[in-house]
């Protein structure tokens, strides 16, 4: 990735983190030099001249820059460990102040909130997908089987909310599609009952011209499902990764998937109780 990339990326970053264009300008161009004034910003950025200083102001009072008032005013960015950290507890702190203000919504209207166990729902997008796995791992109290259609979800972070579930005594197994990941996450997880998988579609569709992966399915005590997929795309990106959850033992898609990962489980011959 060349500068001028870096560049973008990061004034794009900022902006995602609150700042608006020219203040996220602003502070990469002084992140650039050890200091400089309003013509120097400007210089080395598309902030116009007029417009510094109210950048400035807004990057000052957020803790991201440092004045020496001099003349002229000379600017310097603090180290990025601290303007990261300014940035993340600002971000942390707004997404506090979002849970409670809308926790103390009322209602608009009397429905019962509890959720249908017939319903299914649609969760589009990694970010989305990603924290609803958090969320069903975290939920998880006696069982969880996660298989790995696609080794790009194996993530650091994955791995991490696995082994919290582990020291709280759930029991885990882990479904991958070849050996080679099988021996990875066995040396992770060497409490975990990890195999490969057993459900051929996992790995390659049975029709022609369908390029779809699937890239998790995730059951949760036997009683919570989670299926998402994506197309590949030439960078192996997951942008367009889309899913499907339901929650409830006698939901459909839960039932259909419970005995479907059943039969990819050949070691766990009591996966699926026998209701009958």
């Amino acid at each position: 990735m060349n500068d001028i990339s870096n560049q973008s990326q990061a004034i794009e970053l900022l902006q995602e983190l609150g700042l608006k264009q020219y203040e996220a300008e602003a502070f990469v161009a002084l992140t650039r030099r050890q200091r400089g004034t309003a013509k120097d910003i400007s210089d080395s950025s598309e902030v116009p001249r007029t417009r510094v200083y109210d950048a400035i102001r807004v990057l000052e009072s957020k803790g991201l820059v440092e004045t020496q008032h001099s003349t002229p005013q000379v600017f310097r960015a603090v180290s990025i460990d601290e303007a990261v950290n300014t940035l993340q507890s600002e971000y942390i702190e707004r997404a506090e102040s979002l849970r409670s203000t809308l926790g103390g919504l009322e209602p608009a209207d009397d429905a019962d909130t509890t959720e249908a166990t017939h319903e299914v729902w649609a969760i589009s997008g990694n970010q989305g997908i990603t924290s609803r796995t958090k969320q069903l791992i975290e939920g998880a109290t006696n069982e969880l089987i996660f298989v790995i259609g696609h080794e790009s979800v194996y993530t650091d972070q994955l791995i991490t909310q696995l082994k919290s579930a582990e020291t709280r005594d759930v029991t885990i197994f882990i479904g991958t599609v070849n050996e080679k990941l099988k021996r990875r996450v066995q040396d992770a997880f060497p409490e975990a009952t990890v195999f490969v998988s057993g459900l051929d579609w996992l790995r390659q569709s049975p029709f022609a011209g369908d390029d779809t992966e699937i890239s998790r399915l995730l059951l949760v005590d036997r009683e919570a499902i989670l299926v998402s997929s994506f197309t590949e795309t030439g960078d192996n990106s997951r942008e367009h990764e889309k899913g499907v959850f339901g929650r409830g033992f006698n939901n459909g898609l839960v039932a259909i998937s419970r005995r479907l990962m059943a039969t990819g489980l050949p070691s766990v011959d009591d996966l699926e109780d026998d209701t009958d």
